[in-house]
């Protein structure tokens, strides 16, 4: 299994930024994948949880209705839009992957996830 994240960069505080998450390699279409992030000195969290077969997204309190986890399927592509970025946004973005079912399949900590991508740089100034 391949996770390669894209659209990380630097921005301005209250701009917005969409992260791309382009996976391989995995044979079932249906599983759970997240949105992490990571900061100098500070836990790994996730941010947001999608399970690709369908169902109820999941974003944490911190950036609740500024942040979009969305995919594209036929892409085999998860995004997460982010919008009205805040200084304290700044981090290292990670795009994870497990197999778990639905209902397992909401906000969890990083040892729930199998897979990892390598990361992509969000800097918000």
């Amino acid at each position: 299994v391949q996770l390669v994240e894209s659209g990380g960069g630097s921005v301005q505080a209250g701009g917005s930024l969409r992260l791309s998450c382009t996976h391989s390699g995995y044979i079932s279409s249906r599983h759970c994948m997240g949105w992490f992030r990571q900061a100098p000195g500070k836990a790994r969290e996730e941010t947001a949880a999608l399970y690709t077969g369908g169902g109820g997204t999941y974003v944490a309190d911190s950036v609740k209705g500024r942040f979009i986890i969305s995919q594209d399927n036929a892409a085999n592509t998860l995004y997460l839009q982010m919008n009205d970025l805040k200084p304290e946004d700044t981090a290292m973005y990670y795009c994870a992957l497990t197999i778990a079912t639905q209902s397992l399949c909401t906000l969890r900590e990083a040892t729930f996830f199998a897979y990892w991508g390598q990361g992509t740089q969000v800097t918000v100034s």
